[in-house]
């Protein structure tokens, strides 16, 4: 897995995606900062973290439409699916490649924090529940990432179809209203992704939500075995 993992790391700066990914993430979160946090005249971060959902929603997709669709274009999936080395390895190594990249630019929250302290008092308790929901959310979105990138050979098909998934599921609270029956209203209400994440931005720690997130990347990691699992064997 340590294999596999330095190599995507590699991958990721020589192939510039890391550049373009941190740099929109930066030039994103220091606008919000800017005018949500510093232009309010309070130290709260929750503002620059709720409208972070929606620029999230187009980067992974960038972040994770190569790990898979390339090795399949470029014919190297065989020789990586007949290594000896488990497809939890293959897999995991590549998911915690990206989740290191997102976690280097969420970490600019950090730097915030300082201008922060300057300027008032940092209520971390808040900042620091805001940072690990952005986690939490995006361990599930690289997993769903990673699992798109596995069906096609195409990258570009890999991110558009991802971010229209991840679009979706940010949309699906806008569909609560239409529902008229109760099982189906619950059921997309508990599937959330959105409103557990703002239950998070509101200072609100649910133990049900972080399982939530956790239990989905697993499942979509799993997914990505099986289907690497069917490669390998067709």
């Amino acid at each position: 897995m340590g294999a596999i993992y330095r190599r995507e790391m590699g991958a990721f700066f020589t192939s510039g995606v890391a550049y373009v990914f941190l740099a929109v993430f930066y030039v994103f979160s220091g606008y919000y900062f800017y005018n949500e946090v510093i232009q309010s005249g309070y130290t709260d971060t929750s503002p620059l973290f709720s409208n972070m959902f929606r620029i999230v929603l187009f980067l992974i997709p960038i972040l994770t439409m190569r790990l898979l669709s390339e090795e399949k274009k470029n014919r190297t999936d065989q020789g990586l699916l007949t290594a000896p080395i488990g497809l939890w390895e293959i897999v995991v190594g590549k998911y915690l490649a990206a989740m290191t990249i997102f976690v280097i630019a969420e970490s600019i929250i950090f730097v915030y924090s300082i201008i922060l302290g300057i300027l008032g008092d940092v209520v971390w308790a808040t900042l620091l529940g805001n940072y690990f929901a952005m986690l939490l959310l995006a361990a599930a979105f690289i997993a769903v990432g990673i699992f798109i990138s596995a069906l096609t050979e195409n990258q570009m098909t890999a991110a558009v179809f991802s971010m229209a998934v991840l679009f979706f599921v940010y949309l699906s609270d806008s569909f609560t209203e239409r529902i008229s029956s109760q099982w189906l209203y619950d059921i997309v209400v508990q599937l959330s992704f959105y409103s557990r994440y703002i239950e998070f931005t509101q200072g609100i720690f649910n133990l049900t939500s972080v399982l939530f997130y956790l239990s989905t990347a697993f499942l979509f990691n799993f997914f990505t075995v099986r289907i690497l699992e069917k490669r390998r064997w067709s």
